[in-house]
C-alpha cells in the first residue's frame, strides 16, 4: 500500500447570488460540504483512479459566514491512508468578498483569507 499522506487538492469558486439562502446574502453551510465532496472526489481519482465514496464527516465547524459574491477556496489534505480508506482534513476559506458599500459590483481580495468551515472526512475506495 502506498501512503498518500500529505497530498493536497484545492478548488476555487465564485459563489453566485443564486446561492444566497438567508438574509444578508448568507449561503448555507451545505455549500462548503459540497465543495469538500468535490475536493475529496479529485483526491480519490488522484490516489486510486476511482471517484471513491464519502463515508463520513467528523468535527464539522462553521466558523464564519459564506456570502453570495465571495470567492472561496476549498482545500483537502490526506492525513491518513488506510487499506481502502483515506482521512482528509478540509478547510474552506473566503479569499475575496464583495463590497456593496463601495458599489453594486465592487469586490476586494482579502489580505488574510477568512476560515469559514473546517471538517475531517473519511472516504473509501474500491
Amino acid at each position: 500500500m502506498t501512503s498518500h499522506d500529505g497530498l493536497t487538492v484545492t478548488h476555487r469558486r465564485y459563489v453566485p447570488h443564486s446561492h444566497a439562502h438567508y438574509g444578508g446574502n448568507l449561503v448555507d453551510g451545505a455549500y462548503a460540504l459540497g465543495m469538500f465532496g468535490d475536493v475529496a472526489t479529485e483526491i480519490c481519482i488522484r490516489t486510486d483512479g476511482d471517484e471513491g465514496l464519502f463515508a463520513s464527516y467528523a468535527d464539522v465547524q462553521f466558523k464564519s459566514a459564506i456570502r453570495a459574491g465571495d470567492v472561496v477556496e476549498a482545500t483537502g489534505t490526506v492525513t491518513r491512508t488506510g487499506n481502502r480508506s483515506r482521512t482528509i482534513e478540509f478547510a474552506l476559506t473566503v479569499v475575496c468578498r464583495s463590497d456593496p458599500d463601495r458599489s453594486a459590483s465592487a469586490a476586494a481580495v482579502l489580505e488574510a483569507p477568512i476560515v469559514a468551515t473546517t471538517a475531517t472526512g473519511t472516504v473509501v475506495v474500491p
